[in-house]
């Protein structure tokens, strides 16, 4: 019996000395798990402030306007999606434009084109300006190069200038305007569901995806289409003018390589930023007049990058260590 008793008490022994263990290894890894969190939180705060301090020395804190010594070309991007309010929108574009013109020792301009399109009022507007540029000043040629993208309303813009240069695989065209969304009325009647829409106007709620289109709104839309590519049309007619060649697609909304864009007269040659400078223009050094956005836009927008991959890595470990 006291045997029996000795070996009880040998076992609850070593159940207490593992219980402990456990507890002081189970106590150590949550140590570790707040530690590698903390360890995160300051390595997060060391790339905020570097990406501030990084900000502070090479951005300039104004709009862009900058002192230049000596002839230069002035080259002004046009990139991303055409819209109000972002990189590329028309005040920011046609300001960039005016700093060029406005600087004495300009000697030309080139556009430097990447962009899908966008707005078409947008577009319109920094067309208009370009031909009051052409217009104010004789003098000044504008010449729009294309990188790697020129379509719709980028194509709009570049159809302002002087001449246009491709390369000869940059994509160009896309004269056409678009319209679209979807419609999801045979899946509500599968689904069962009921539609309730209440506007004040008969047509009003024209645009709801959940509704049938009547062939009335549908001949509207396709009406302000038309009218709107007409402009567009005739916008481009009357930069290109006697250069664009006779093809019943040149308008149809196709895109063609660079090296057909130059065939059809979409545009004018093969060439790239510094050949243009240096053969057409003449100046062959390089001014960036691209009206940089407010530098406390610009830092909000990389902190929120910072802050959205930290989140991420956040995620990821602590979805880590509770699988282990």
């Amino acid at each position: 019996m006291a045997l029996f008793n000795k070996k009880t008490d040998n076992q609850s022994d070593e159940q207490w000395e593992r219980s402990v263990l456990e507890k002081v290894a189970l106590a150590s890894m949550v140590e570790q798990r707040r530690a590698r969190r903390w360890g995160i939180f300051f390595k997060f705060l060391f790339l905020v402030y570097i990406v501030v301090i990084t900000s502070l020395a090479v951005s300039p804190m104004g709009s862009g306007v900058q002192v230049t010594t000596g002839p230069h070309t002035a080259v002004v991007d046009v990139k991303g999606i055409i819209v109000a309010g972002g990189e590329a929108d028309a005040e920011t574009i046609i300001g960039s434009l005016h700093d060029a013109v406005e600087d004495p020792n300009t000697k030309g301009i080139i556009l430097r084109l990447n962009s899908p399109g966008g707005s078409p009022v947008q577009s319109s507007y920094v067309y208009q300006a370009i031909i009051d540029l052409r217009k104010q000043h004789p003098d000044i040629p504008i010449h729009a190069v294309v990188e790697d993208l020129c379509a719709s309303g980028g194509y709009y813009i570049a159809s302002a200038a002087d001449k246009i240069f491709v390369n000869e695989s940059s994509i160009v065209g896309s004269i056409g305007v678009v319209m679209n969304g979807f419609g999801f009325t045979d899946v509500m009647k599968t689904l069962g569901v009921e539609r309730r829409l209440y506007t004040a106007g008969e047509h009003k709620g024209f645009l709801d995806p959940f509704s049938a289109v009547n062939d009335g709104e549908r001949e509207h839309v396709q009406t302000m289409l038309n009218n709107i590519h007409h402009e567009f049309i005739q916008a481009v007619k009357n930069g290109r003018g006697e250069r664009l060649q006779e093809n019943p697609d040149l308008f149809s909304g196709l895109v063609w390589a660079g090296s057909d864009s130059v065939r059809l007269g979409l545009t004018d040659g093969i060439g790239h930023v510094k050949s243009v400078a240096k053969d057409e223009i003449g100046a062959e050094k390089i001014v960036d007049f691209t009206a940089q956005k407010p530098f406390i836009e610009r830092l909000a927008k990389n902190m929120g990058v910072a802050m959205a991959e930290f989140t991420r890595q956040l995620s990821i470990m602590q979805s880590g260590m509770t699988l282990r």
